[in-house]
């Protein structure tokens, strides 16, 4: 394999490629802040391998890529001593073909994961970077994700989604393509095109997962609602990918935090029982997500469960003049509590995916969730205190 040919802007932290080979750069760097070094590469999966430590300095750093997509938690490295990682992460940009792109949202255009770059981000206690290696992969099996807010790799603190923690859950089998946005429906996740985009993507035996439901039960036109445009978009989503030789398995909404007498309410409807009825008349896997983060919810309690959302006092975040309380969009503790969800889910479906899980991995009850504050998170670069589009 030819090595790629680049020039390197360590200021700025980017990488201009020639073309789609072979990326390996010298990077030597240790900061006590977060830094991130874009590569341009076109659309695709790709196998990186980076370096982590310093000559001169100890190091502890967290990976991400793209939209705060999560692949290590801090990795501590001793003065003069080294650590290789490796990870599989797919990167994507907006263009269907030559006339035709995803309609993207405005707010959409400057996020990474859309963008013409591999973005690699490192941050953590004290990041230090010596070497990053990247290679283009095919045989990797690719999951794309279809869905709103609590799907999303939120581009911002202190917002996140599932579909940035569970790339922290897989090894180098699998690569994630998050392709879901705030505020999305079936009916505007189609229309926007992002599913054509998907499909020329798409390999045979890839999969599709797909959750919607909480943007769909607003939309109030004639022929909406939850047996009639819900239910024929999911078949549109099923039909599309089972052409494609794809897989596709459907997850019911995550719950809303809605306490009533010492129980969380179900403000979805008849949304997650729509979504069951079509999998069942289509044959497709479903995790009931619903179910799992309601007895999450109440297993936290009315005010624990609070920990696993954006409930946030004033002054927690820079320019925070009120406080944030937002009972549908998780912080990472709950996104990452979620994406736990999410493995459970595949592996009770006895999905092959999970035979590429981490040999750290352990298993999930969410009736007995982790414990909030023993959760750490090292924060990215960057907060936003907009609340996500939808709720």
């Amino acid at each position: 394999m030819k090595r790629l040919l680049f020039s390197v802007c360590l200021a700025c932290g980017s990488l201009m490629a020639a073309e789609a080979q072979q990326i390996d750069t010298l990077i030597n760097k240790v900061s006590a802040q977060p830094f991130t070094v874009s590569l341009a590469v076109p659309d695709g999966n790709y196998r990186v391998t980076v370096t982590l430590g310093n000559k001169k300095k100890a190091g502890q750093t967290v990976v991400r890529a793209e939209s705060r997509r999560h692949y290590f938690d801090p990795i501590v490295t001793k003065k003069g001593k080294f650590e290789t990682v490796s990870f599989v992460v797919n990167k994507k940009n907006a263009q269907i073909d030559a006339n035709t792109r995803v309609k993207l949202k405005p707010r959409e255009l400057t996020y990474k994961n859309w963008d013409d770059s591999l973005n690699l981000s490192f941050c953590g206690p004290m990041p230090a970077v010596q070497r990053i290696q990247v290679e283009p992969v095919s045989h990797v099996t690719t999951v794309f994700l279809c869905g709103n807010s609590t799907v999303v790799d939120q581009e911002n603190e202190p917002w996140a989604s599932w579909g940035q923690m569970i790339t922290r859950c897989f090894g180098e089998g699998v690569a994630f393509a998050n392709y879901a946005e705030s505020g999305l429906s079936c009916t505007t996740f189609l229309a926007q095109l992002r599913l054509d985009k998907i499909l020329t993507q798409l390999k045979p035996g890839d999969y599709v997962i797909v959750e919607f439901g909480h943007n769909d039960e607003k939309e109030k036109k004639a022929g909406d609602g939850a047996w009639y445009s819900y239910s024929r978009n999911l078949k549109i989503f099923a039909d599309r990918v089972k052409a494609a030789g794809g897989h596709i398995i459907f997850c019911t909404p995550t719950a809303r935090r809605a306490f009533k007498n010492g129980r969380n309410q179900n403000t979805h409807g008849e949304y997650p029982e729509a979504m069951k009825a079509v999998a069942h008349r289509e044959h497709v896997p479903v995790i009931d997500l619903t179910a799992m983060s309601t007895t999450f919810y109440e297993a936290l309690g009315e005010e624990g469960s609070k920990q696993a959302l954006v409930h946030y006092p004033m002054g927690t975040f820079p320019g925070q003049e009120k406080a944030l309380a937002d009972n549908t969009h998780f912080n990472p503790f709950g996104a990452w509590e979620i994406a736990k969800m999410i493995v459970m889910g595949l592996k009770r479906m006895d999905s092959p995916l999970v035979q590429h899980l981490r040999a750290d991995w352990q298993d999930f009850n969410p009736a007995q969730p982790d414990d909030p504050s023993a959760f750490v998170w090292h924060m990215s670069a960057g907060s936003n205190l907009t609340k996500p589009d939808g709720n």
